[in-house]
């Protein structure tokens, strides 16, 4: 079983409070991506309450966004017409519940005489932050699993953090795809 996890595709990321046009661009390449995916796709999705810029992460980005029941927090509608599992709401940046379904899914195919997960793909936003972080804990929860992360259908907070988050998850053994 291959598995495909959309990070964070909302609309705060795409075109409200931090939202660019890199990431805007890749909405289309991802649709087509969890369109033609065969396996399961996993969506996360970024969930802050009120209390956001009182929170250590809020301290040190004051732009407050994903604010939970709001427009910026929800999935991008295109993204969100293909949905099919509910996200995995995640108030950091990285999901340590995902890890837990990645192990969960990757022991019960095992338990059925299959050879557990055969791949783990990455696409959404942003590279740099919680894509990186969410591939990371896939690589430390279920290791012997092949961890890919699509880079053309990811965006950075720059082109350059993109770049260089690619260029670390090379170096922890992810495949990324360019």
């Amino acid at each position: 079983m291959n598995v495909l996890v959309v990070v964070d595709m909302q609309n705060d990321f795409i075109d409200g409070a931090l939202g660019t046009k890199e990431a805007a661009a890749i909405v289309p390449r991802v649709a087509e991506k969890i369109r033609n995916f065969d396996g399961e796709v996993l969506y996360t999705r970024d969930t802050h309450g009120e209390d956001y810029l009182d929170t250590q992460e809020g301290k040190k980005l004051p732009v407050v966004h994903c604010v939970k029941g709001t427009k910026g927090w929800e999935l991008h509608p295109e993204i969100e017409a293909l949905r099919r599992k509910e996200p995995i709401d995640k108030p950091a940046f990285g999901s340590t519940k995902l890890g837990s379904i990645l192990c969960a899914m990757d022991k019960e195919y095992k338990m059925r005489a299959m050879d557990g997960l055969e791949s783990v793909t990455f696409v959404g936003l942003c590279t740099d932050i919680c894509v990186i972080s969410n591939a990371m804990i896939a690589k430390a929860s279920v290791p012997e699993v092949p961890i890919i992360v699509d880079g053309n259908c990811c965006a950075g907070v720059t082109p350059e953090s993109h770049k260089n988050a690619l260029e670390a998850m090379k170096m922890c053994q992810i495949t990324c795809l360019e």
